[in-house]
């Protein structure tokens, strides 16, 4: 069946655990659903925080170098887990209010099927290829080998992470949003004990980072599967609903794809950034891609809580358009937008009053400590504007508009972004690079603006209710 189409009288599924997402008040569910969401995006933010002091304190500069070389890779390989977990989840999510259950159950087998596939020849290949695709992602011969040691126990674990983003995804969509926070926690808790142990302890540096975090992903894989495994739960693992399907497939990366060319773009973005920072940095060059690391961390903090509150937003706006209920479809997208914004107003004010605090907590060293402050309080000066555009990006994406999701994500990652940081460093040097994220998120956002102000227009002028 399209993703879109409403169930015939043939139809004889139960209804969905979650139907009261179409009836009860939309700030109780969003607060209900997205609380736990964010404090769950919190606390593994925390603990990339909390990591990279570790690795800065413990192990030296060069390893946060290492690190933010190795994110892009490591983001790329995840990229895919949450591209099969967000695009299943969103039409899990439909199905259910369209009281289809065996559809959603045939998403369910479906996404499992595809994340043991894709995880498993993203794994081989990163490992085959990935000297020469860090050396591309900007990794000098002092920081190729804590690059190196990092990912390849993140790749050999890379099936693990797969399946836990994509399934923790689908738990929250299904009606277990606390139980979605508490596999984040449980990944947070194991991550915390065994990262100072690996680093501090057995002096593992930048490799028992890496060990720590696959065993937390392990540990979370095991908690999905386990729930739904159970035929307790409404939505569950069925037998004669493992066979794969190209329809359901073909919507699941349709849907999903905005998620994955978002986290693609991000990684090409921080490829460039870490090109143009070795590069306009000159003979501290490894020191400015550490300081940008540092600078991630705390950008990703606020994004990731961003995120959190958009996948609570995301089963409520789901559910009521397949429900056809458009007004609280609305009010939801609404509410989420002024949250969203005060959270990153937040960031954005923290980065310009205590920039120096922040950056002397990850470093000892003066010139990194010095590069990262003045770095924050270029990046977080456009701040205010950029929960806008991520909320709106996963409306679309919550409803099925895969290709407006998809244009808007690649319009702040790719489209503006790109050019920038091809135009102003010619001119500023090395502040010109700093300078190009904020011009990128501004001009999204306002191209954002225009889109959805037509597509509400539209909305309100032909009711679905």
């Amino acid at each position: 069946m399209p993703l879109l189409e409403m169930p015939s009288s043939s139809q004889h599924n139960t209804g969905a655990p979650n139907g009261r997402l179409g009836a009860e008040p939309v700030g109780r569910l969003l607060l209900e659903y997205a609380l736990p969401a964010i404090i769950a995006m919190v606390a593994s933010s925390l603990y990339n925080i909390v990591d990279r002091v570790f690795i800065g304190n413990g192990v030296g500069p060069e390893a946060i170098a290492g690190l933010a070389v190795a994110m892009p890779l490591m983001n790329i390989t995840a990229a895919f887990g949450a591209m099969v977990g967000v695009g299943s989840a969103s039409i899990i999510s439909i199905r259910l209010g369209q009281k289809r259950l065996d559809d959603a159950t045939h998403v369910l087998g479906n996404a499992l099927l595809l994340n043991f596939i894709i995880g498993t020849l993203v794994a081989v290949g990163g490992l085959i290829w990935l000297d020469p695709l860090l050396r591309a992602f900007g990794a000098s011969e002092r920081v190729l080998p804590h690059a190196r040691g990092f990912m390849q126990v993140i790749l050999l674990a890379n099936l693990f992470n797969h399946n836990f983003l994509g399934f923790n995804n689908i738990m929250r969509a299904t009606g277990y949003p606390r139980k979605a926070m508490l596999s984040t926690f449980l990944t947070v808790g194991v991550n915390l004990v065994l990262a100072p142990l690996f680093i501090f302890g057995f002096h593992w540096g930048l490799r028992g980072a890496a060990l720590a975090t696959a065993s937390a992903q392990f540990c979370g894989f095991v908690w999905v599967m386990w729930h739904f495994c159970s035929p307790r739960h409404n939505l569950h693992f069925r037998r004669g609903f493992f066979h794969l399907r190209l329809g359901v497939i073909s919507d699941i990366v349709s849907i999903g794809s905005s998620n994955f060319l978002m986290n693609l773009c991000t990684c090409l973005v921080v490829i460039i950034l870490n090109k143009s920072l070795a590069y306009y940095g000159g003979e501290q060059g490894d020191l400015a891609i550490g300081a940008y690391g540092v600078c991630n961390a705390i950008v990703m903090l606020f994004i990731m809580t961003v995120l959190g509150l958009n996948q609570g937003m995301q089963p409520i706006v789901g559910y009521n358009f397949g429900a056809r209920q458009n007004g609280r479809m609305l009010r939801a997208y609404r509410l989420t937008i002024v949250v969203a914004t005060c959270i990153t107003t937040l960031g954005f004010a923290l980065g310009e009053l205590f920039p120096a605090q922040i950056a002397s907590a990850f470093t000892g060293d003066e010139v990194m400590r010095s590069l990262a402050a003045r770095m924050l309080r270029i990046i977080l000066i456009s701040f205010p504007v950029v929960g806008f555009q991520m909320v709106t990006t996963s409306f679309f994406q919550a409803i099925g508009k895969a290709g407006w999701s998809i244009f808007l994500s690649l319009t702040r990652q790719l489209i503006f972004l790109i050019p920038a940081l091809w135009l102003l460093p010619r001119f500023f040097g090395l502040q010109g690079v700093m300078a190009a994220l904020p011009t990128g998120d501004v001009l999204a956002s306002l191209l954002t603006l225009a889109v959805i102000l037509t597509q509400i227009r539209k909305y309100r002028s032909y009711p679905l209710e």
